[in-house]
């Protein structure tokens, strides 16, 4: 008998507690990312708008242009108050990430306690022998019983205390939504006088699957099947790639001097509260198009590579090029063995620049020997 899997199938409400709050989890990280993404490009119209109209204004004189002027600030005022609102929701998504992050980790740890102290006993029980083996055995399953029901109070107590939090963040994300939606951005009938309340959601955004949850150095958490360390792998080729990697690079340096906030918390806009160089090299893969989940683990991204035919081992590190990562340690199977992860810049020879997440809690472009003695491999994108 397979005791820890007969354990298993007692904490199948637990498993079910973990699994929800993964999923939600996920949900939160790409939300917190997309508005990070959308602050950040309203900032950037913000800018735009105003060194547009202060060159148009400089060779414009007359009533005409004191409208023009008196529009263009409204205007930058109404882009300064969305922009701030955008940042204002990512801090409060990122709390909810943080959360989530969290209750799933204890709802994990209820998880492996329960099942451990439940198999010990089916096994204890299994063990009698004699005239007194069905008794023990029948106690050992009233033990399992009795323990499921105290671990599963525990882990139903720790999902309230998460669905709480996140009620709590619903409401200061529409108050946010009320703030903006008439500021005649979210809702461009404002600029019109329009006193109707109009417009869809504005707050976090939504979207699909992401990768495993955060822990050790440098991006823990679900160590990833070992995909093979042998053979060289083969990317690209098509006429998009160099395009991709452009853009991946284009995309990793607007973010150098991106940094935890505040710094040594691991707090990052790229993905759960927990080491982060890989889910800001993911991230910025994402943003230019390729379609791999947002892995907090840098050894998942090496399994990703594996396989999707794109990765390369320490034998094969001349295959290294822009938009490439490149992978810190000795193999792909835990956090202790993959350490760090960084996007390739430029190659030089022997040398490689790289530009890391959670490098001195920041974003930092590090120069790097292009040597099998720090890397176990790369993955084309």
């Amino acid at each position: 008998m397979d005791t820890r899997q007969l354990a298993e199938q007692f904490a199948s409400r637990m498993i079910a507690h973990r699994n929800k709050l993964a999923g939600k989890t996920e949900d939160a990280l790409l939300a917190q990312f997309e508005l990070h993404q959308a602050a950040e490009a309203i900032a950037e119209q913000h800018d735009g708008h105003k060194k547009a109209a202060a060159t148009a204004l400089s060779h414009w004189d007359g009533s005409a242009s004191e409208r023009f002027d008196k529009r263009s600030r409204r205007l930058g005022r109404q882009l300064r108050v969305t922009g701030d609102a955008s940042r204002d929701a990512e801090q409060i998504v990122a709390g909810t990430t943080a959360a989530l992050s969290g209750g799933h980790a204890t709802a994990q740890r209820l998880v492996e306690e329960y099942v451990t102290r439940a198999s010990q006993a089916l096994d204890a029980g299994l063990a009698v022998s004699g005239a007194g083996a069905p008794s023990a055995l029948m106690k050992a399953v009233a033990t399992a019983s009795d323990l499921e029901k105290q671990y599963t109070r525990e882990s139903i107590a720790n999902l309230r205390a998460v669905h709480t939090e996140l009620k709590e963040a619903a409401g200061k994300l529409r108050a946010l939504e009320r703030h903006v939606e008439h500021d005649g951005i979210a809702d461009p009938s404002a600029q019109h006088g329009g006193s109707g309340h109009h417009g869809g959601k504005h707050g976090a955004g939504h979207g699909g699957k992401h990768g495993g949850h955060g822990g050790g150095k440098h991006g823990a958490g679900h160590g990833g099947k070992h995909g093979g360390h042998g053979g060289g792998g083969h990317g690209g080729g098509n006429a998009g790639s160099s395009e991709r990697a452009r853009d991946i690079v284009a995309a990793a340096r607007k973010e150098i001097g991106t940094g935890e906030s505040p710094p040594g918390s691991n707090r990052n806009p790229y993905g759960p509260t927990a080491p982060w160089c890989s889910s800001f090299a993911t991230a910025m893969w994402r943003k230019a198009g390729v379609n791999i989940p947002l892995y907090p683990f840098t050894g998942d991204v090496y399994d990703w590579g594996v396989a999707h035919g794109k990765a390369y081992n320490s034998h094969h590190l001349d295959q290294a090029r822009p938009g490439d990562v490149l992978l810190f340690g000795t193999g792909p199977s835990s956090p202790s063995t993959s350490t760090h992860i960084g996007i390739v810049e430029s190659v030089h020879g022997d040398t490689v620049t790289l530009i890391e997440g959670n490098s001195s809690d920041q974003v930092r472009r590090v120069t790097h020997r292009l040597s099998s003695s720090i890397f176990y491999g790369g993955v084309h994108p």
